[in-house]
Order: C-alpha cells, then structure tokens, then sequence
C-alpha cells in the first residue's frame, strides 16, 4: 500500500527540478499524477514512471488552466511548484522580467487555485501545496537545473558555485528529492490536521 494511493494530483513545473522529484515520488506512492509544464519535451521523459500522466500547460494562462479543470473530474492535490528567480539587480530588470516573474510567481497560484478548489469544496476535501524560494531572505539553495543554469551564467561559474556552498551550514546544497519527501507528506492523509502551515528547507540557515 502507497501513502498515496488513489490520490489525484496535479503539479506545475514537472519537467524538471523540485517538480519532478516530486511527481516521481508521488508516483512511487501510489498517486494518479498529472505532471504539467510548458516544456513537452523534457515532461515526456516522465511518462517511463508508473503513474504518471503528462500534460504541457502554460499556468500563467488562464484559459488552458480551465481546459485542464473540465478535463479531470476528480482531484485531491493540487501542487504549484511553478516558480521563477530572475537574476540581477532590480536596475536589471526590465519591465517584462518583471511581468513575467509575478505573472509564473504569483499570478499562477491564483489562477490554479481559483481553477480547483471548487472541486475541492464540492468534494469537502483536498489539499493544496505552494511552493516558494527563500532565494530573497533565507538562502537554502537546493540544487536543482534552474540553479545550475544561473550559476553557469555568471562570469566564473566555479567561483559561484563555490560561494553558494560556503553559505550552507551543512556544507552542501539540499537535493530535489529530500524536497520531495515533505511534499509526499503534505500530500498524504498523515497531514490531515496541518494548514495555512509554512515549512522551510533550507539545511539550518535560518537558525
């Protein structure tokens, strides 16, 4: 028996990263995973997992989001993992990095949100998962493709990576799957009494 077991859940940002460890861990547990994001390619990779379905959605459109809701009738868990960290100071980020950060950050959330939980209060039951940097305040780093795309562009990736260790009490960086087993509990019966509660992984930093 899987923690999961005939749960649906439906995810953001599966391709790759905390999403995907996500959605395979979901899988392994028993869960009807419905893995969206907008790259086709790399989400098909998903599909070799038992329990997995794929979909290519962009979450910051609103009419794709309400195709998908007429699509599945049932859903437990709705997961937005969703997210975008742009690089630089704000005097380098120009009006569309701006829109486009708050439109996958924020604006995504609402609209998935608004989307579901009517089948969710329809059902009287469901969970939902936000997921959210700490890039800004806390600094846990997880090491994750997005990360490694940031630190390559710098003007000497060993360096920066080399200071993004330094800053980890724990001497590493925390791995997608470890933020994945949060999020199986978070999706479980086990955290029936949890709510509005916020959890952070960031290896001690906020200590």
């Amino acid at each position: 028996m899987g923690r999961l077991d005939g749960k649906v859940i439906i995810l953001s940002a599966a391709a790759q990263g905390i999403g995907r460890a996500c959605a395979i861990a979901f899988g392994k547990e028993g869960a009807v995973v419905i893995a969206t994001d907008i790259n086709g390619e790399k989400l098909k990779e998903l599909e070799q997992y038992s329990g997995i379905k794929t979909k290519v959605l962009d979450v910051t459109q609103k009419e794709q989001v309400e195709k998908l809701a007429k699509e599945i009738e049932k859903i437990d868990v709705l997961f937005n993992c969703a997210g975008f960290v742009h690089h630089g100071t704000i005097l380098e980020c120009e009006d569309k990095d701006w829109d486009f950060t708050m439109n996958v950050n924020v604006r995504s959330m609402y609209l998935m949100i608004r989307t579901f939980l009517p089948k969710m209060l329809a059902q009287k039951s469901g969970n939902i998962i936000n997921m959210s940097s700490v890039a800004s305040s806390i600094k846990g780093t997880v090491d994750t493709p997005s990360l490694r795309e940031r630190i390559e562009a710098q003007p000497n990736p060993q360096q920066a990576l080399q200071e993004f260790l330094e800053r980890q009490k724990t001497g590493r960086m925390a791995t997608a799957e470890e933020v994945a087993h949060l999020c199986v509990y978070l999706a479980s019966d086990e955290s029936a009494y949890v709510t509005g509660k916020e959890f952070i992984i960031d290896g001690g930093w906020s200590l």
